[in-house]
């Protein structure tokens, strides 16, 4: 893949002024890192045979959706209760199942764009409007689908210069352990939260309050613990009473010997699992506390099977910035030749748009400029 010119310059934080909590201000400098990421990941994407699609920003609001109560609402003209799109897998779902009803699968679709949502939240770095980019794998349930997914999750980090590590969970193992444990209702709500969060404190406070047996707290605690390399799936195995669970380490073994290169496993990840009804996986950056990437399988309206996983541009650009050259040289071209044969040398050239040397001289100060060109001669502003 040919290089990139993009500036390596941090992001700003914080909220501009005049505008609401939650959003931001792009300046150019990460303007252009951020959608010279995104042209990298979609170039990665079609590669390996996702086509691209775009679903509207409005959606028909839907009491089912994963983040309705985190979504922007509003009323039309009609009276009809819409929503902004707050996640993507919904939306290119509902497109599979209309305009691909009939195939063919496996089907793999691509997509970018903005996300907005009502509520705040930590692992979205507090932004309540911001950018993804990611991949769907529609129609096709398979050790080898997810493997697929794990091995274009490390391609499109590394086509970017981002130095990762997957860390792959299996939220439906934990949830098969608590019922084979015999808990169920409320107890077994709190304690996927519990597990989830790794607090053992948690897991013996909910222990002592349901009454749980000293060998059932012993498994709960062991859950929170079950993380590491190719180990991990020999506990587990161990720890498999049930038809269910023993089916789940069986189905990461072989993704394992599909992908082919050790994978981290991260059992205790039991967050969202009423959602994905299968394999899970982040990426970790180093520096980074929240994932750049993350995904898993899933089970689409209607039953059809899905897989896939979105990246955060924002934290990408955090993520890659030391990883990408600086932008090219910024030239004054003082007539329309001169730009022709400075952006053919692979410059970017601004046209003058007056005689005045003296104000150009001081434009080219301020803007940072070091020369400028007539026709093909070449002279230092300064000079």
């Amino acid at each position: 893949m040919p290089p990139v010119s993009v500036p390596a310059r941090p992001i700003s934080r914080p909220s501009s002024p005049g505008i609401p909590e939650g959003t931001r201000d792009v300046l150019p400098p990460e303007w252009a890192q951020r959608e010279a990421l995104r042209s990298r990941l979609a170039e990665t994407f079609g590669a390996w045979g996702y086509r691209g699609v775009e679903v509207p920003a409005l959606e028909f609001a839907n009491s089912a959706h994963p983040q309705d109560e985190r979504a922007f609402k509003l009323i039309d003209s009609g009276g009809q209760v819409l929503a902004l799109r707050s996640e993507f897998t919904t939306a290119v779902g509902r497109l599979a199942r209309t305009r691909f009803a009939a195939g063919p699968f496996p089907l793999r679709l691509q997509y970018a764009g903005r996300l907005w949502l009502r509520a705040l939240t930590s692992e979205l770095g507090r932004l309540r409007e911001f950018n993804q980019s990611g991949v769907e794998l529609i129609g096709v349930e398979s050790a080898r689908a997810d493997a697929e997914l794990l091995h274009l999750a490390g391609a499109a980090l590394r086509d970017v210069g981002v130095d990762a590590q997957l860390e792959v969970g299996y939220p439906g193992f934990v949830d098969a352990v608590l019922e084979d444990a015999g808990l169920h209702g409320r107890a077994r709500e709190e304690l996927h939260q519990a597990i989830d969060r790794k607090s053992g404190a948690d897991v013996d406070v909910l222990a002592r309050r349901d009454g749980l047996s000293l060998e059932v707290t012993r498994i709960l605690h062991a859950l929170t613990d079950l993380y590491g390399g190719p180990e991990v799936l020999d506990t587990a195995q161990r720890m498999a009473q049930g038809a269910r669970a023993r089916a789940a380490v069986t189905h990461l073994r072989q993704v394992a010997e599909h992908v082919g290169s050790p994978l981290l496993f991260d059992l205790g990840v039991s967050r969202r699992y009423d959602y994905y009804t299968g394999v899970t996986f982040r990426a970790y950056s180093p520096g980074l506390n929240q994932p750049v990437l993350g995904g898993g399988r899933y089970a689409l309206e209607g039953g059809l099977p899905g897989a896939g996983f979105a990246i955060g541009l924002e934290r990408l650009a955090r993520a890659a910035a030391s990883a990408l050259p600086a932008e090219p040289e910024v030239v004054l071209a003082l007539d329309l030749e001169g730009a022709q044969t400075a952006r053919g040398a692979g410059l970017h050239a601004e046209l003058a748009w007056t005689d005045d040397l003296a104000a150009l001289r001081a434009y080219c100060q301020l803007r940072g400029i070091d020369r400028w060109i007539t026709g093909t001669t070449w002279q230092e502003v300064s000079a």
